[in-house]
Formats: structure tokens, C-alpha cells, sequence
């Protein structure tokens, strides 16, 4: 357990879809380290933003119970679900040919 909470483990995709989105000219602010719930990424393009909580493509890992408190406590911009590049890429209205 982190000092946050609960130990954050990256899912296998998380790195891949951050270098897609940089690659397209996203900042992305990785906060995968945050545990408690938190999402994993801060995502910000063309002055707009978004919450990313990666989840592997293969469906076997869903949201836990303490990230979707998290999620429904946040009063800001609403936190997305990502599998793959191409969602994270779909969400942020970039190009999905990678």
C-alpha cells in the first residue's frame, strides 16, 4: 500500500497510449503514482483537458470499487475510461493513425 492508499501498478498499455498522446501534441501529466483512487493521467490539448484512468484492452481489469468513488467525488471535468490508443486518441480528437 502507498502512503496515499492503495499501490499503483501500471496496466501494460499505459506507456504506449502517453507516447501516442505526446506524440499528437498533448501534454499529458502522468499520475498513475497517486494511488487513493486517483486517475492516471491529466491529459491537455488545445487548452481543453482531461482525466484518463487507463485500463488494459483485454477487459479483465475493470474500475475498482475506490477508483469509482474517486471519480463520482471529483467535481471537475468527468474521468474517461481508456483500453487502447486509439480511445485515449478518440478523446482527445487527434488522429488514431499512429
Amino acid at each position: 500500500m502507498s502512503r496515499y492508499g492503495y499501490r499503483r501498478k501500471r496496466d501494460a498499455n499505459h506507456n504506449e497510449i502517453v507516447k501516442a498522446l505526446v506524440a499528437r501534441g498533448c501534454t499529458v501529466l502522468d499520475l498513475s503514482s497517486l494511488g487513493s483512487g486517483a486517475p492516471d493521467l491529466l491529459v491537455a490539448w488545445s487548452g481543453r483537458m482531461v482525466l484518463m484512468e487507463v485500463k488494459n484492452p483485454d477487459g479483465r481489469n475493470k474500475v475498482e470499487p475506490h477508483q469509482e468513488q474517486w471519480h463520482q467525488r471529483w467535481r471537475g471535468p468527468r474521468v474517461v475510461v481508456v483500453r487502447s490508443v486509439e480511445e485515449a486518441l478518440a478523446v482527445t480528437g487527434a488522429s488514431v493513425t499512429v
